[in-house]
């Protein structure tokens, strides 16, 4: 059982907890939370810590999952300094990272028209982590994601998903102008969420291949990216909003698309 605080180990999760370029050197996010750990893939867990006085609670919930899995136990000292969270549930686990690449079947293959959102710069991890489970809910091909967008891997983000991050596609660019003309190149059409849209967003037909386009939650989307788009959408508002949140206007216009292929 691990006791010191100064242990090697719990020193090393905090840094992967807390530096996205710890993650990236050794490939492995923090997961922590009895849900989470359920919902991990179990071939890609690496290493699981549990709070000696949560042992019998956890094991009672979990004990099918950690048949397969050895486990380290920690003092609850030493697990809320390892824990991200301010009531730690007595659990966490290291789990490798995922990589994807964006594939295109061939057209004659292609049973259902893919579906995509490209974030440009989102930097609430709560914004990115509820846009990660509505794309789940709506069956979406991947999340395309800006390399200034906030780590998909940060604890807060990884809650915000509730286990969306196992099961959605996603990659990160260094140019988003390029993997927009890649997607339409195969017959993506891309529609920007952008104020200076001339139609609402219903007005369009989603049922064949689509990309949203949702930029930073303070500025928008760049006006060169928005540029590269096949159309800027508008969301209709009253009152005096002058736009809505990222994670918002990301369900609005996903849920259409899903709403208009189940007719």
């Amino acid at each position: 059982m691990i006791t010191s605080l100064n242990n090697r180990t719990v020193k090393e999760i905090v840094a992967l907890s807390q530096k996205s370029k710890e993650r990236q050197k050794k490939d492995v996010f923090v997961v922590e939370g009895i849900k989470m750990f359920m919902e991990a893939p179990g071939e890609r867990i690496c290493e699981v810590y549990i709070a000696r006085s949560a042992e019998q609670e956890i094991l009672g919930v979990c004990k099918e999952k950690l048949d397969g899995l050895s486990y380290e136990l920690v003092s609850d000292e030493v697990f809320a300094k390892m824990s991200d969270t301010v009531t730690p549930q007595g659990i966490l686990c290291l789990v490798r990272q995922f990589h994807y690449d964006l594939t295109f079947s061939p057209k004659e293959n292609v049973k259902k028209q893919p579906l995509y959102i490209i974030l440009e710069d989102v930097q609430d991890p709560g914004n990115l982590g509820t846009i990660f489970r509505t794309a789940e809910a709506v069956g979406i091909s991947a999340v395309i994601m800006s390399s200034r967008t906030v780590d998909i891997y940060n604890p807060k983000t990884i809650r915000s998903t509730m286990g969306a991050v196992y099961r959605v596609p996603f990659l990160y660019v260094e140019d988003v102008s390029s993997i927009i003309k890649v997607l339409q190149q195969n017959g993506v059409s891309v529609y920007a969420a952008h104020l200076a849209g001339k139609a609402y967003y219903e007005s369009y037909d989603y049922r064949k291949g689509t990309a949203f386009m949702i930029g930073n939650e303070g500025k928008g989307l760049r006006e060169e990216t928005a540029a590269c788009a096949d159309a800027l959408v508008k969301i209709p508002m009253e009152g005096c909003v002058e736009s809505l949140n990222a994670a918002v206007a990301s369900s609005v216009l996903l849920y259409e698309a899903y709403r208009q292929r189940r007719v």
